[in-house]
């Protein structure tokens, strides 16, 4: 992918729109939004790397209420020919078609690699990667297991999207909401995950969300991983120009 003038990328995770309930998130929505509006004829291409909301799930004909200017913004981007480029995450794991058939954005459901201005990335979500995590990794399993998700899609949407969204909040091991603490380069998984990727194959970033911490992290004097933070506590964001990948937060 060839970046034109004056024009970047930008990359973003963990929002979490609807926590801890949608009241309490409107503020953060709102300045999502604003920065969505400031970078949007500089965008080259958009990001996000998962968990938008922090509950997802698409029935057949029916899609979670609210977050209509949010999705609407998106919808804007794509129509001006801005792609948008969606990981699903954890909170997110029963997203089906919606997004790509209504809104025009691209899904993916494992990390994926992309090659900008001949700079090499290799892009996730980050939840169930590397080493350890073994409940959550077991939990996912479960939860996207067809059967699973098939008896949960024979609750009535509003049962099933008030369950949902009351264990997503409250429980961990749904959530996947570790400690937001630094736990040192050689403790976090998603750093060793990338550096066992980087015997495999050279990248010259990695870039991940679902720590909730902004990260930038040289895994050699040629590769670095970041991760993305996040939109409830740090909103911060990475941007790339076509030459340089900087961590940055947004303060308006």
């Amino acid at each position: 992918m060839k970046i034109p003038k004056d024009k970047k990328i930008y990359f973003a995770s963990d929002q979490h729109f609807g926590a801890p309930t949608v009241e309490a998130s409107k503020k953060r929505e709102k300045k999502f939004l604003h920065w969505l509006e400031a970078i949007e004829n500089e965008t080259a291409a958009l990001f996000l790397l998962g968990d938008l909301f922090d509950f997802w799930f698409e029935y057949q004909k029916v899609v979670p209420k609210g977050f209509v200017r949010i999705l609407g913004k998106l919808a804007n981007f794509v129509d001006r020919g801005i792609p948008v480029h969606f990981f699903v995450g954890n909170h997110d794991l029963w997203m089906r078609d919606y997004f790509e058939t209504e809104v025009g954005i691209s899904v993916y459901h494992k990390p994926k690699d992309f090659i900008f201005e001949n700079t090499s990335f290799l892009i996730g979500h980050g939840d169930g990667l590397g080493p350890n995590d073994i409940g959550y990794k077991r939990m996912k399993k479960l939860f996207t297991n067809p059967l699973a998700k098939r008896l949960f899609g024979l609750l009535h949407p509003d049962i099933g999207m008030r369950l949902g969204h009351y264990f997503s909040v409250k429980n961990k091991l749904i959530s996947g909401a570790e400690d937001a603490a630094f736990l040192g380069e050689e403790k976090e998984w998603l750093v060793q995950y990338s550096k066992r990727k980087l015997q495999e194959k050279h990248r010259d970033f990695f870039l991940f969300g679902h720590r909730h911490i902004p990260m930038e992290i040289e895994l050699q004097s040629n590769s670095k991983y970041f991760n993305l933070g996040d939109w409830v506590n740090h909103f911060t964001y990475v941007v790339f120009d076509g030459k340089n990948v900087e961590l940055k937060k947004w303060e308006s």
